[in-house]
């Protein structure tokens, strides 16, 4: 476990950043990425959200800070990761695609970081913007988005060894997958459900019988 957070791991996950092409590709043919370090980018990242909408000026931010649950938030955020990624490797194997699940996760988790630090660089901007000057703050937060989201698309491209096209085309059967594997974990909680119920109500019936 120590070696999965060396600090070697942590450098090519910056790498990942002014590389990405190069970086992806030896992830997949040369298993340079890691897991853990990956998962707690996302972490960073719903954090860095959730710190955002508490502390952001009000010049910049209509959130009310105390509605704001960052251990809610937090949840959310790796279930979506983790559900984007199951999807697209669910997607890719149908379609050839070389990735391995565990190279998806490093993709979209190393895809964060500039999302992370352009959002906590925002977030300490907004404080020094007057009214007139939140476009500052808006470039700040979109560029970051943009760049974290070009990263990531060029990693799926990467490890999948796909062409730009399919890697949108993949991308957009992914969020369709998403889609049906919520239907279906709804599905089987439904049943459990009532399941439990029939049970329940059965063994309800015996008490007062007895």
């Amino acid at each position: 476990m120590r070696g999965l957070f060396s600090k070697d791991k942590w450098k090519y996950a910056f790498y990942t950043v002014s590389h990405p092409m190069d970086a992806y590709y030896e992830i997949r043919h040369r298993d340079r990425g890691s897991v853990p370090v990956a998962v707690v980018l996302v972490m960073l990242f719903s954090f860095s959200f959730s710190i955002n909408r508490m502390a952001a000026s009000f010049i910049v931010n209509n959130v009310y800070p105390l509605s704001v649950n960052a251990f809610k938030e937090l949840i959310a955020v790796l279930l979506l990761y983790l559900l984007f990624c199951v999807g697209n490797w669910s997607i890719t194997c149908l379609m050839e695609g070389e990735g391995r699940l565990k190279d998806i996760l490093i993709a979209v988790g190393y895809a964060m970081i500039p999302i992370i630090v352009c959002y906590n660089i925002a977030t300490i901007v907004s404080q020094f913007v007057a009214a007139d000057e939140e476009a500052f703050y808006w470039v700040i937060l979109v560029a970051g988005v943009a760049y974290g989201l070009l990263m990531m698309l060029m990693g799926i491209m990467q490890v999948h060894n796909y062409t730009l096209g399919k890697t949108l085309a993949t991308i957009f059967l992914t969020f369709i997958a998403m889609f049906i594997i919520i239907f279906i974990v709804l599905l089987f909680v439904d049943l459990i459900t009532q399941v439990y119920s029939f049970f329940y109500s059965i063994y309800q019936e015996l008490i007062y019988r007895m």
